[in-house]
């Protein structure tokens, strides 16, 4: 049994509060006397990491637990789709680690800083705080406005009031299905049981709780006068000691000439570019896979500047700058012998009694270093003094970094009273780069399997809109007319989707049976080139469609390989017209744009890549969001137009072999100014009805199957491709050029080189004729042995010969074949002799 004081003793005995509750309430709160005419008491938290100085694992895990409580509360749909909203200040680190442990989930904390330039998207009052008015100023407004979950997060849940005005304020701007409110301790009185499930009533709204413990504090008749009568009492004998401490501090040396007080030491963290300090507006998924790979080397320049032989060390955060000194914290704790410890700095005035069964035992006041908007004012450090810490690591953002801090009654001389060594460590302020404007639409959450794809849902998140309920498909001949003759864009409708004949798809079988391990090789090499040379975390984006199975065996791979679970969406791009930028900017809303690696199946002549290059140039330019690399990672290159790729060999991939049957039964994408609007995401159709024929998960599991056999290969051609110089030729947009005159064609969009693109003439367009190699094999450009014609070029045989369409070798053709449209196109000609065949 623990021979400990409980730290509410003091307050409990003298105002005859009562905590009860579950048996860990105490180990969990302790209490002590507010200076605040609005409530006597305050419950202090052991593992929150404001008041008391605590481990920063505890910390960490004990957000984190509640956490992963909401991710299965809300299912991993559910979990996908939240946005948890963090308190200021209390609670700004707590509901960073629950996010972290809902996992994809962006974060955001109300503030009361406002911050020039960003307009406010809400807005709320916490009536018992001693500064009520919080602010929520996320740069991307969409970030509020999804259908999902929304998750708000408090240090603990007493009468309601704070979260029914927060729900409030935002129900009425973005209406939503459900909410999840989650605290560390429920102390609700049996009055206020009930209110949270009446409110939920009254929107229309399911309203969860989640906490780590449950309780009540009992409060006797008078207890704010018996409180603020204590407060009078005791704050004189602090008062005289504060004074004392003040006579001391107020030198006119700098700190750093004081005997024994060598003053703040400044470390520089190397802070990662443009990641934001906190979640003040809005922190990504994508931000925290930042931060958690920059970690380890910041911590490991704090931990060099501590004193030899430090046994204990506290890193002290600030007020609303909480998460980053906690990770900063945490990472400390690994990697040094010395007990670490963490705390913040507060605005909240607390009464210090140095008793062991009070919460609060010591406390160190100083100016506001941050040119608050309400004004000057005390700030207050506790439990900091008599600690015995052999080193202070204070974490402030750049906008605290002024010389109040340094001032002889600033922070800095404070902690230097009581500590050997103090460090400076300065995070960046995060200003958003544009003011955030609503949108007249928000953009949705994407559209994910079994409604939409026949992927699993955490397979691949379409960014696209759901058109299947539209017809759109229009007989080749007649699209073929429009496109040429410039009176439509190919992306406004739809060919008729290819059924496939039993022998055709007995050929596809053939195909994925002869090459599902070097694709699952080729998969291997272009993701391990991924995480060595892009991101260690990276975002796959794969271009809709035939990027897309990609994207999801590239997923698989990390996790089969190394255990990572990686976000994959697909998006649309069209030629002539770039990619989706309402995409992008709910990729950049949600991840960081560093991170993101824009996948697809093959490369042809490189137009896709050209397009990709120019539209996020202008992206950039128009919306102010920079980081997008538009560099494309694919299974194959044989255009020689990127750096990132599984292979450079133009062999069958049999995923281009069909459309979308083995796309997850989804079109190919469309673009028409009636259908979407500025602010919708392109459209596409799931095909539900061609169900029995799809083999879209086949071809996946197909090609996953060989991952173990195929590991040690992937890898050293991986490595061997990291040596190799990568710098792309565009030896096959010269080709295309060069076939383009040869053939009297004069317009290269109507040559299509390789398997993949000969396949898609064949399947979508009106051919004219297909060029092979003479010799009828695959040019290799990493040693591999040719498969030959057997393998690469029967769907294409069988194809050209249903059609009617002639096949011609040729010698030095750079790709295993080349698909030609017809050039000049009339109804009804589909082969070269301008006759019609069906299919």
């Amino acid at each position: 049994m623990k021979n400990v004081v409980w730290t509410g003793t003091w307050v409990a005995e003298r105002l005859g509060v009562e905590l009860v509750g579950d048996e860990k309430l105490s180990d969990l709160l302790g209490l002590a006397l507010r200076r605040n005419p609005r409530r006597a008491h305050l419950l202090v938290s052991n593992v929150l990491g404001k008041h008391v100085p605590q481990s920063p694992s505890v910390v960490y895990g004990h957000g984190f637990a509640l956490g992963r409580r909401v991710r299965e509360l809300l299912g991993a749909e559910g979990a996908r789709a939240a946005v948890v909203l963090g308190y200021a200040e209390t609670a700004t680190g707590l509901g960073h680690c629950v996010a972290d442990g809902v996992g994809l989930a962006p974060y955001l904390h109300s503030t009361r800083r406002p911050v020039p330039g960003v307009d406010t998207a809400g807005g709320f009052e916490e009536a018992h705080s001693h500064a009520t008015s919080h602010l929520l100023l996320p740069e991307n407004p969409a970030l509020l406005a999804g259908a999902g979950p929304l998750v708000l997060v408090d240090d603990e849940f007493s009468t309601g009031n704070t979260v029914l005005n927060t729900i409030r304020d935002l129900h009425a701007r973005y209406p939503r299905d459900r909410y999840v409110v989650v605290a560390l301790v429920d102390m609700r009185s049996a009055a206020d049981l009930g209110r949270l499930t009446e409110f939920a009533t009254e929107i229309g709204a399911r309203v969860d709780l989640v906490t780590a413990a449950r309780g009540t504090v009992n409060l006797p008749e008078g207890v704010l006068e018996k409180g603020q009568a204590l407060v009078a009492e005791h704050e004189s004998t602090e008062t005289t000691e504060t004074t004392e401490i003040t006579e001391i501090t107020e030198i006119t040396e700098p700190a750093d000439s004081r005997p024994g007080h060598p003053g703040a030491a400044r470390v520089e963290l190397a802070w990662p570019r443009g990641l934001p300090d906190g979640g003040r507006h809005g922190f990504t998924p994508g931000h925290r896979i930042r931060l958690d790979a920059a970690l380890p080397a910041m911590a490991a320049r704090v931990a060099d500047a501590l004193p030899d032989g430090a046994r204990r060390v506290l890193v002290l955060g600030f007020e609303e700058l909480m998460y980053a000194p906690l990770r900063l914290a945490r990472e400390l704790e690994q990697m040094v012998s010395a007990e670490v410890r963490y705390s913040t700095t507060t605005r909240s005035p607390v009464l210090a009694l140095d008793d062991p069964g009070y919460a609060i035992r010591t406390r160190l006041v100083f100016p506001a270093h941050d040119d608050p908007d309400d004004g000057p004012g005390e700030r207050y450090a506790y439990n900091v003094a008599g600690a015995g810490f052999d080193a202070v690591v204070g974490v402030v953002d750049s906008a605290a970094d002024t010389p109040a801090l340094h001032a002889p009654d600033g922070l800095l001389a404070q902690l230097a009273e009581h500590t050997p060594r103090v460090l400076l460590v300065v995070v960046p302020s995060y200003v958003p780069v544009r003011p955030s404007t609503e949108r007249p639409s928000m953009l949705p959450e994407p559209l994910r399997g079994p409604a939409f794809s026949s992927y699993a849902p955490d397979e691949v998140g379409w960014l696209l809109q759901d058109l299947s309920d539209v017809t759109l498909e229009a007989p080749t001949e007649e699209r073929e007319e429009a496109i040429q003759s410039g009176g439509a864009h190919y992306a406004e409708s739809l060919p008729v989707e290819y059924q496939p004949s039993p022998q055709y798809q007995e050929l596809f079988q053939t195909a994925l049976g002869t090459s599902a391990a070097r694709i699952a090789q080729a998969v291997g090499a272009v993701t391990e080139l991924v995480l060595a040379e892009r991101s260690p975390h990276p975002v796959l984006v794969s271009l809709a469609r035939a990027g897309t199975p990609v994207g999801v065996l590239m997923r698989r791979w990390a996790k089969h390989r190394h255990g990572l679970d990686l976000p994959h969406y697909a998006v649309s791009i069209v030629r002539g017209r770039g990619i989706d930028a309402n995409a992008l900017r709910w990729l950049a809303a949600h991840h960081d744009p560093a991170d993101v690696v824009f996948v697809d199946g093959w490369t042809g002549k490189g137009a896709i890549t050209r397009e990709l290059t120019e539209a996020i140039r202008e992206f950039e330019s128009a919306e102010g969001i920079t980081g997008f690399d538009p560099e494309i990672a694919v299974l194959a290159d044989p255009g020689s137009c990127v750096r990132t790729y599984g292979t450079r060999e133009d062999f069958l991939i049999p995923s281009a072999c069909l459309n979308s049957t083995v796309s997850g039964l989804i079109s190919r994408t469309v673009l028409r100014s009636d259908l979407v609007g500025e602010y919708d995401f392109h459209g596409a159709k799931f095909y539900r009805e061609l169900a029995g024929s799809d083999v879209s998960v086949d071809f996946l599991d197909a090609v996953a199957a060989h991952f173990p056999d195929v590991a040690d290969a992937a890898v050293a051609q991986a490595k061997e491709l990291l040596a190799t110089d990568r710098t792309p030729t565009w030896e096959g947009w010269a080709a295309v050029e060069r076939i383009s005159e040869e053939y009297e064609i004069h317009d290269v969009n109507l040559v299509k080189p390789g398997v993949g693109e000969t396949t898609r003439v064949l399947l979508r367009r009106v051919p004219w004729k297909i060029l092979v190699r003479a010799d009828g094999g695959t040019p290799c450009s990493s040693g591999a042995e040719s498969l030959g014609e057997g393998t690469d070029l029967d769907h294409v045989r069988l194809l050209a010969q249903q059609r009617g369409v002639p096949v011609e070798e040729v010698d030095e053709l750079p790709y295993t074949c080349v698909g030609l449209i017809h050039p000049k196109y009339t109804r009804g000609a589909t082969g070269a002799d301008g006759k019609a065949v069906t299919v």
